[in-house]
């Protein structure tokens, strides 16, 4: 790759780290994020770096195995777990794991988000299922996402935040913006009694106008499983 389009792209994930940063969704040197690059390899954010803080030299240029290629310093604790996404699902070409502050309760609650509520969530995401408890940094991550991750975009982590994927940076990081967007309004609505559900019947109708309107299929078996 041109070492213009890499700049670019440099800059356009140190935007969605300010972002996550700006809308609390990370503390101190909490979260990370990663891009597979068009070659292959993965650009990602350096281990114990505030991402309010950290700056464009900063950034390093991994293999899948975590070697680093290019920067200095050492690649997110938690790279294992990118690796194994971009290795399990081609499609994707960005992850995000942050600590959203209402979707976090839940997944330290061991509460997952899978009501059928939402209808801009079951277009988007589905539910939004709740891995098992993994020590972080270790390879009990992966093991924990790992039932889920091929078809999920957005997995809460239990006692550890969420982690979303997506076809561009822009993608896996308003996925963790509906995640945790969700987690408020779910907690809200169990201040209220509690969530009513939409039917099958209303998910086939929201399903029909999804496939006609945005070209987004809705696995309605998948959701009543």
């Amino acid at each position: 790759m041109a070492e213009a389009e890499i700049e670019i792209l440099k800059e356009s994930l140190l935007a969605t780290c300010r972002k996550l940063s700006e809308h609390d969704f990370v503390a101190a040197t909490d979260g990370n994020v990663s891009l597979r690059l068009a070659d292959g390899r993965i650009l990602v954010t350096p281990s114990a770096r505030n991402k309010a803080d950290v700056e464009l030299e900063e950034l390093i240029i991994v293999g899948m195995d975590g070697s680093v290629l290019e920067g200095i310093g050492r690649p997110s604790t938690e790279f294992a777990m990118h690796s194994f996404i971009y290795g399990v699902r081609p499609d994707v070409r960005a992850v995000v794991h942050a600590h959203p502050p209402f979707a976090t309760s839940f997944a330290a609650a061991r509460i997952p988000l899978a009501n059928l509520v939402f209808p801009e969530v079951i277009v988007t995401l589905g539910k939004i299922p709740l891995a098992d408890y993994a020590t972080p940094s270790t390879p009990e991550v992966v093991a924990s996402i790992e039932p889920l991750v091929k078809e999920y975009d957005a997995i809460m982590l239990a006692n550890h935040g969420v982690v979303t994927c997506g076809s561009s940076l822009d993608d896996a990081y308003n996925k963790m913006e509906k995640v945790e967007h969700t987690a408020k309004i779910a907690f809200l609505v169990n201040q209220l009694g509690g969530p009513k559900e939409l039917t099958r019947q209303q998910i086939e109708r929201l399903a029909s106008v999804s496939e006609r309107s945005y070209g987004k299929r809705i696995d309605i078996d998948r959701l009543f499983g």
